[in-house]
């Protein structure tokens, strides 16, 4: 399922992005008006094109005149993906194109090491002190570094000669220090509204998900733990190192243990869940996010804690005119509360009359290198149980004939125009995109205007379909559990005979 992520998308993700939309296509008629049911079609263009479209578009904005000349689209070429590739050190680095004014700079190979973060950290700090010109953002990531700038301002040639002078003079990362926050928050364990998203997901999406009924039991089983307790051991146990920020959510943590023998991996949901709680804490991959708000979601789910944005107030705890709880290099700390318990701290979290343990650190990296070289062999060890429990879990889902990927129902795009409706027949169409929750229609059935037919959950709504008209119902093409996008036929109608 492609996704565009607009300006209020996050800083960071798990999206695989094979295109980028031009700046110049961002508004007016294109991007900022799509509505649900729309269709659209990609083209390449060469940067030249997209940078011809911006200019033009920008003179119109300065005259109020629309712009005089259409720029063709360049149909043939595809400028290249990455434009550089050099070295910091003994450390490779691989400079990506990202759009018309956007490059990502990837250190290393792909490895969880938080060494490459540490390197991505040195690029931040040396381009802040430079001050260049045209640079609008850094967010980094786990080993990388996204650079916005103003394509205007800055000539991608000019960036990328200043990034080549910059790992040069990139200090060696033996030595570096940074500030390091223990954060204590509170963790209902497998709370009460995490098991509500997972019982939904069971009746509206994937009633066989190996990971359901219990995310907690998949977690033991694909890490090969012996129970329950020994995964929240580990989860309580563990130091969070904050790598990113912005994931899927303004402000969710992109965090992983920094001991690897807490680093409990697994795979994502697939297909995704349609609600997460607010704050739900999940598990993906490698690594743990807090949800910053409610919205569809794949990590495994551990618990809830506190809110981790709070837009309206300042407190204690929510400081600097930031909205955002945590910082890059925070680890947090996780301590047991009931569900009850956590409901109460929510409750008063955001106004500042609950608090959080803070503990000022220092992180250094000298010190962890020296720790993972000391437990060498019980870090292999315990990544090998993985492995082989991670094995014995895939085997099992093809023993009980669980496909890999689920992928939807090549008849859910039905448009009406590709259906037989009988004489004096109409359809009762989706609204918005999701699941269907229950069908209260049958077939045969005499419906009056305003009579609900089906309710759709989406994104935690149950939304009522209601006939536009009265009628017999037809025909029903939609099953509760069955995803609908918006404008599709649910039901087919007759009218009455006269």
């Amino acid at each position: 399922m492609p996704i565009i992520l607009g300006p209020d998308g996050p800083s960071l993700g798990g999206f695989v992005c094979p295109a980028t939309i031009v700046q110049a296509e961002l508004w007016k008629w294109k991007l900022g008006q799509l509505t649900p049911g729309d269709k659209l079609r990609f083209e390449k263009w060469t940067l030249e094109v997209a940078a011809a479209k911006r200019k033009a578009q920008d003179q119109a904005l300065r005259t109020l005149i629309p712009e005089a000349v259409e720029v063709p689209p360049a149909r043939t070429t595809t400028a290249r993906a990455i434009v550089r590739q050099g070295a910091v050190g003994e450390t490779p680095v691989c400079y990506r194109r990202a759009g018309d004014d956007y490059l990502l700079v990837e250190f290393g190979p792909l490895v969880l090491d938080l060494n490459l973060r540490f390197r991505v950290r040195t690029l931040v700090d040396w381009l802040q002190r430079e001050k260049i010109a045209g640079i609008i953002n850094l967010t980094p990531g786990i080993r990388s570094l996204q650079i916005h700038y103003d394509s205007r301002t800055l000539s991608p040639a000019k960036l990328l000669d200043s990034l080549t002078r910059a790992e040069k003079e990139l200090p060696a990362i033996d030595d570096i220090e940074v500030p390091s926050r223990i954060i204590h928050l509170p963790l209902s364990w497998d709370d009460e509204q995490t098991q509500l998203a997972i019982r939904k997901y069971r009746e509206l999406v994937y009633p066989e998900a190996p990971w359901c009924p219990s995310n907690i039991e998949f977690i033991r089983r694909i890490n090969g733990l012996p129970d329950e307790q020994a995964v929240k051991d580990v989860v309580f146990n563990a130091n969070y190192m904050v790598l990113g920020l912005g994931d899927v959510y303004l402000g969710a943590p992109v965090a992983t243990p920094v001991d690897p023998r807490h680093r409990l991996v697994t795979t994502k949901y697939n297909p995704a869940r349609t609600w997460t709680p607010e704050n739900a804490v999940g598990i993906g991959g490698a690594y743990m996010c807090i949800y910053g708000m409610e919205g569809p979601g794949g990590y495994q789910f551990v618990g809830r804690t506190v809110q981790v944005w709070n837009t309206y107030r300042q407190t204690a705890d929510f400081t600097a005119g930031k909205p955002w709880l945590l910082q890059f290099f925070d680890q947090i700390k996780f301590f047991p509360v009931t569900a009850a318990e956590l409901k109460e701290a929510r409750d008063a979290f955001p106004h500042g009359e609950y608090r959080i343990e803070t503990e000022q650190t220092t992180f250094k990296l000298a010190d962890y290198n020296r720790f993972l070289q000391e437990h060498q062999t019980s870090i292999a060890a315990f990544k090998q149980q993985q492995q082989s429990a991670f094995e014995l879990e895939r085997q099992r889902w093809k023993e009980l004939g669980l496909p890999d990927t689920i992928i939807e129902d090549a008849t859910a795009g039905l448009q009406q125009d590709e259906l037989r409706l009988p004489p004096g027949g109409f359809t009762v169409e989706a609204t918005v995109p999701g699941n269907i929750w229950k069908v209260l229609a049958k077939p045969g059935q005499r419906i009056a205007e305003g009579e609900t037919l089906v309710v759709i959950e989406s994104m935690k709504m149950e939304l009522e379909i209601k006939a536009h008209k009265s009628g017999i119902v037809d025909e029903i093409l939609c099953l509760p559990g069955q995803a609908v996008q918006s404008g599709q036929a649910m039901l087919v109608l007759h009218g009455e005979s006269p």
